[in-house]
């Protein structure tokens, strides 16, 4: 009881926000000054996982992987199983989506420009988005600043738009420090850039050797391309960089021991899983977790792990939908990355975890946070593929990376069309539940989805990728600060 006492008095205490402040900050303040440039880059990434950094002091603001819930929850895939403390519970309802006023619009909007700021800033100091460095320190730099910029665009895209159409008056773009308001760019102006900035940088960061996962190098920025043109329904390209990063960075897939904690063949015991650790081979960008970082319940972990304590563990627990769990083959492992319980509730207690396993037990946040890994790339090859007309291979591909996780995989064998495009989908659900990748698969599928009887809001009723609740309006403060708009 302490425990959950405890946290009401955190949570009355962050309705409190910071929203009076600037809206648009000139530079976050991770970077500016007369900080060397890796030491602003630096300040980039760090931005990325710090608290606070859409602009409040709201317990699901805390940088990349706090939008990774909300682009989850948009998605329909991540069920809210509790509201004790309230937090998600406008996302959940559908509430937030229509009403520009309300903060989940403003956070993610600040995140991401907050991030553009900071990495013009680097650019700006290396010369100017038109330059080309000539250094090759001048050049890894310019490569993770532009692909960082990119990063953020593509993630107010996703998260601000209906869906990819050339023409359409999008967001506001902006290239260097100290530029006024700008208008809103068309949607096809907006990806040329990021189109523009991950090229360069895949060129620039050609020779990088990082000194640890946290940095994007080549390899994160063809993924980042490999997203945008499977946005954009440029399959081809999307097939090549995909199956360039499945061959030439030396990454193995995730296994199913290091996916799954089950009971696995010549044991008694439960072992394995967690997606907790940046040494885990197929991890491609991440972050090293310590103490040292301060993150403690507000916190992605807090958020999801319920050996972790925070919301999760008091009962706010965030599950897999009904309908898309029991949409999983008998034979399929994934089923147990999660733990049923009565009433239908679905989290994700073997695949999500503090390793020492007890309930409430890490205070302070040790375990690490995933960006990205080699194995959705796996499956966007497959549907890059598929939708390009290459059934065959999207097929060979699918079945191998599958062999990971079903007994039996002939059946893929039969399918072809939709049909097939379908299976990638639904797999492409099912293997990075909570990762913050399938609110990106509905987009380019065009989806429509139905939420399972777990849900506590709107259970049962179907809803399109491009529906009015299904992505982020612009926020008031933008439009109130904003001249052109």
């Amino acid at each position: 009881m302490k425990k959950i006492l405890f946290l009401s008095g955190i949570v009355l205490a962050s309705l409190v926000t910071s929203c009076q402040e600037e809206f648009l900050d000139s530079a976050p303040t991770e970077t500016i000054g007369d900080a060397p440039v890796q030491t602003k880059l630096n300040g980039l990434y760090v931005m990325m996982i710090n608290t606070g950094t859409g602009g409040t002091t709201d317990h699901d603001d805390f940088g990349q992987k706090g939008f990774d819930i909300y682009s989850d929850m948009l998605s329909q895939d991540m069920v809210l199983e509790g509201v004790t403390y309230g937090w998600y519970t406008r996302l959940a309802n559908m509430s937030a989506q229509t009403d520009f006023t309300r903060t989940e619009n403003y956070k993610p909007w600040r995140y991401y420009y907050r991030i553009i700021a900071g990495a013009n800033d680097v650019i700006d100091g290396l010369g100017g988005t038109d330059t080309v460095p000539t250094t090759d320190d001048n050049k890894f730099a310019m490569g993770q600043a532009k692909a960082i910029r990119a990063y953020a665009y593509f993630y107010l895209m996703q998260l601000y738009t209906k869906g990819y159409t050339a023409g359409e008056p999008a967001i506001p773009v902006y290239t260097k420090t100290q530029q006024p308001a700008a208008p809103k760019s068309t949607q096809e102006q907006v990806y040329g850039l990021i189109v523009d900035d991950l090229t360069k940088a895949i060129d620039y960061l050609a020779d990088f050797d990082r000194a640890n996962k946290g940095m994007i190098d080549q390899g994160v920025a063809k993924g980042l391309l490999a997203y945008t043109y499977a946005a954009m329904g440029q399959y081809s390209q999307a097939a090549t960089l995909s199956k360039q990063i499945m061959s030439d960075y030396g990454y193995p897939v995730t296994t199913k021991v290091q996916a799954i904690r089950m009971v696995h063949p010549g044991s008694t015991t439960a072992s394995g899983g967690g997606f907790n650790s940046l040494d885990t081979q197929s991890w491609m960008w991440g972050y090293n977790l310590d103490v040292v970082n301060g993150l403690d319940l507000i916190s992605w972990w807090g958020q999801v792990d319920v050996f972790t304590y925070s919301y999760a563990g008091v009962g706010d627990r965030k599950g897999i939908d009904l309908g898309l769990y029991n949409s999983m083959r008998a034979d399929d492992d994934r089923r147990n990355q999660f733990v049923v319980t009565t009433p239908a509730r679905n989290y994700p207690g073997n695949k999500f975890f503090d390793p020492n396993r007890v309930s409430m037990g890490q205070r302070q946040i040790t375990t690490d946070y995933i960006f990205m890994r080699v194995d959705e790339f796996h499956l966007l090859a497959a549907e890059s593929l598929a939708k390009s007309g290459q059934e065959a291979e999207a097929k060979t591909i699918l079945k191998t990376y599958l062999q990971n996780r079903i007994a039996d995989v002939s059946y893929i064998d039969a399918l072809s069309g939709v049909a097939l495009q379908n299976e990638i989908y639904k797999n492409t659900r099912l293997e990075f539940w909570g990762e913050g990748k399938s609110y990106l698969a509905l987009k380019r599928n065009k989806a429509t989805v139905t939420r399972g009887s777990n849900h506590l809001f709107l259970a049962g009723q179907s809803f399109t990728y491009d529906d009015d609740r299904m992505y982020l309006k612009i926020p008031q403060e933008e439009i109130l600060n904003n001249p052109n708009f």
